[in-house]
């Protein structure tokens, strides 16, 4: 059976101009930016967090959600660079399930992605318009990346991409930090190979043009944990983990070496409420031992103004439909603890 057709979609062009972003916002933005390369090219010692609902599925609430982490964020700005997570597009491991907002901008409803393509923009907007802080998206359809190139400030290539060539080409391409993520497997390996290759310069096809990077030398890894043979979770942000990683990279000879650990998903034994936790076990390590301390750069948190998840159709404001998340609460103290011990 051939794919049938349905709606005709806006060039990332056509898109621009019709959901623009404000010469304010953008200013704003390129600082913030700038702040977050200097935190990877090793020239300022603020740790950046990336934290956010699992899944942006609901945009008042993400809006209520960000409102909160930037009146935070003024508090730790001598220590900590806040980029507020909204993913916009999720993985699902069997294709099954809630996709993300840009497939499925109300979750109720049937998807359609002419709505949700305008919706994902419209949140990243909102977010760097009313709060001037760039935002986090997981690279997950490479494509889509033009959409909202010139909003965001940091990107994730999940577990699942990271071996996939298209992911580590378009990414060359990137302006801002590009975090790519262990496989589900668990070979760091294969993330140093996606890092490197990033880093590099490529001639390839892109969007229905002929396109050239220079590489993206910010290219760096997140540490996930993974999922042995049978099944169970393995976490990998352990001290023994890290200094491990910083030998291969020593050995991969990679440029501006660096790492963020990601505090959901395996490392969490999908404990999500394990997070703060995990979070203060890496700071022990960072105190422990300065080499540590120089390559793990921040955290990734999975958190929302509601604690745990809930089923589509319960409609509790601010809960995740994907991926339990810790509360505003408990991300709160989380992050005033980092600001004091990092």
């Amino acid at each position: 059976m051939e794919l049938e057709l349905k709606n005709k979609l806006p060039t990332p062009n056509e898109l621009r101009e019709n959901i623009p972003i404000s010469g304010k916002a953008s200013q704003a933005r390129k600082i913030r930016i700038n702040e977050i390369k200097d935190i990877f090219r090793g020239i300022s010692d603020k740790f950046i967090l990336i934290i956010g609902p699992c899944s942006a599925d609901n945009i008042d609430g993400v809006c209520a959600y960000t409102e909160r982490l930037a009146k935070v964020q003024e508090e730790v700005k001598d220590k900590i660079i806040i980029v507020p997570r909204i993913y916009t597009n999720k993985p699902r491991t069997t294709c099954e399930g809630y996709k993300g907002i840009m497939i499925q901008p109300n979750p109720n409803k049937s998807p359609n992605l002419l709505e949700g393509i305008k919706a994902m923009r419209e949140l990243h907007k909102k977010i760097l318009t009313n709060f001037y802080m760039p935002t986090a998206d997981e690279l997950l359809y490479p494509e889509i990346y033009s959409y909202i190139s010139d909003i965001l400030g940091y990107v994730a290539v999940g577990a699942r991409s990271v071996e996939n060539q298209q992911h580590r080409i378009v990414a060359s391409g990137i302006d801002v930090p590009v975090g790519m993520k262990n496989p589900t497997f668990g070979s760091t390996s294969v993330m140093l190979n996606s890092i490197k290759a990033a880093q590099m310069g490529h001639q390839f096809m892109y969007n229905n043009w002929e396109v050239k990077s220079d590489g993206n030398l910010l290219t760096h890894a997140i540490l996930r944990g993974a999922i042995d043979s049978n099944g169970r979770n393995v976490p990998n942000y352990y001290y023994e983990d890290l200094v491990k990683l910083i030998e291969d990279y020593k050995k991969m000879k990679l440029f501006n070496p660096a790492i963020i650990v990601d505090c959901n998903h395996s490392n969490s034994m999908k404990k999500y409420y394990e997070q703060p936790r995990i979070a203060k076990e890496v700071l022990i390590s960072r105190r422990y031992d300065p080499a540590i301390k120089n390559i793990v750069k921040g955290l990734m948190i999975e958190s929302y103004i509601e604690g745990g998840r809930q089923e589509i159709g319960e409609n509790i404001f601010g809960k995740s439909i994907t991926d339990a998340c810790i509360s505003w609460e408990d991300s709160k103290r989380l992050i005033y603890f980092l600001a004091e011990n990092v």
